[in-house]
């Protein structure tokens, strides 16, 4: 491939992946050798930095991560309290509650358990200090694991994840809440004698 189509190939992994990747995987998907990884991400970076494009490619520890930069702060932090003080979305609640019931689980577990793509949706729920990553399963890819925080207790009104409500032996499930979630930190009003929803299957 060109290099310009290696460079756009390597941001629309980057950009999907959301997190650090793996300079040997990014080299697998690309079908390119390890090598040329390195000199393709400085090509991308030199490219964002001659457009003024907001964005840049980091380098942290062997891996790559597609990021903003830092003068973009002020904007970003704006942006996103006003993101993290809005009542979480239905998808949103069925994804935390079933990381809530059977964690730590990975981003795939949560899209089977679903059926629909969530990779965002627990990133946004990562941002809002509800979620935390749990450490890597050992296996091929070695996938990210998530489980619930201290904010999320807090948030919920629980003093640990023993006080979780069961699950309904029945087809219905409660009705799902909204909640507005603090900054971590920050005192977040809790639901009280308010269920979490139950999974969907």
């Amino acid at each position: 491939m060109m290099l310009e189509t290696l460079c756009a190939a390597l941001e629309a992994v980057l950009f999907a992946a959301g997190e650090p990747a793996e300079s040997e995987r990014l080299a697998e998907a690309l079908g390119i050798a390890p090598e040329e990884v390195a000199p393709l991400a400085e090509a991308l970076d030199r490219f964002y930095a001659e457009s003024g494009s907001a964005l840049q490619v980091l380098t942290l520890g062997g891996t790559l991560q597609l990021s903003t930069r830092a003068e973009f702060a002020p904007q970003i932090k704006a942006a996103l309290e006003v993101k993290r003080n809005t009542p979480l979305s239905n998808a949103a609640m069925e994804t935390l509650t079933i990381i809530a019931y059977n964690q730590p689980v990975t981003k795939g577990f949560v899209e089977r358990v679903r059926g629909v793509d969530s990779g965002s949706v627990v990133n946004t729920l990562v941002d809002r200090g509800l979620l935390e990553e749990a450490g890597r399963i050992d296996v091929p890819g070695r996938p990210v694991t998530y489980r619930t925080t201290a904010h999320f207790l807090r948030c919920f009104g629980l003093e640990s994840l023993d006080d979780l409500p069961p699950l309904p032996n029945g087809t219905d499930q409660p009705d799902l809440f909204d909640v507005s979630v603090a900054e971590p930190g920050e005192h977040a009003a809790q639901a009280e004698d308010a269920p979490l929803p139950d999974a969907v299957e």
